[in-house]
């Protein structure tokens, strides 16, 4: 009967190891169950981030040169991730950006503030002030931090990331499927050979 135990052990340890060892080999993982995309006609690729987050940081360079060249059918989405009040305060201010339209002319510098220059970009005010240093009429700002649409967004964003199972950042979420992350990739650049690998996966498979 011990000996049957033991057997058995050793079997789920094995299967253990070996899902594990497959997951690595890879680079990603698949979702329990795929969710479904805002546009099926195109590769959904999502990326889960966090302005506080120093692997974010170093992370968005070599994703910002491959965003640069999005292969046509590969629709690419931003999505803060929302693990604490602190977090939020940072998901607004990129929902925010969203709303008034202005993402490029924004992030990289907010991400420079965050990181580098240790700025606290919290409060509304001390988030006006850097939106208004980049133009953007104060109005405007106040105006698209309080809407609706922007108070949708985050009300989503608190969830959204249980949903794929993601319980760090970066990590990526390619067409509603697959999950990949520094860890499981093996490094940044790596991570990019893994979502083009995906990518072709799932053209292939259109």
């Amino acid at each position: 009967m011990l000996k049957k135990i033991a057997q058995t052990s050793l079997l789920v340890l094995l299967f253990s190891c070996s899902t594990l060892l497959k997951a690595e080999s890879a680079g990603y993982e698949t979702l329990s169950q795929a969710l479904p995309t805002h546009n099926p006609d195109k590769i959904e690729i999502i990326e889960f981030f966090w302005y506080g987050c120093p692997h974010c940081y170093s992370f968005e360079p070599v994703l910002e040169a491959w965003v640069k060249n999005l292969p046509k059918n590969v629709e690419f989405i931003r999505q803060p991730a929302v693990f604490s009040d602190l977090w939020g305060k940072h998901a607004k201010a990129y929902f925010t950006a969203e709303a008034l339209g202005v993402v490029d002319k924004v992030h990289a510098d907010f991400f420079d503030a965050i990181q580098n220059k240790k700025q606290h970009l919290e409060t509304e005010d001390e988030l006006a002030r850097f939106f208004v240093a980049h133009g953007v009429n104060e109005k405007e700002f106040h105006d698209a931090y309080n809407s609706f649409l922007v108070d949708s967004k985050m009300r989503q964003a608190a969830a959204t990331a249980g949903r794929y199972g993601v319980t760090g950042v970066p990590a990526i979420i390619v067409n509603g499927k697959y999950k990949t992350n520094g860890p499981l990739a093996g490094s940044h650049e790596k991570m990019i050979d893994v979502i083009n690998q995906l990518i072709q996966k799932e053209s292939a498979a259109k």
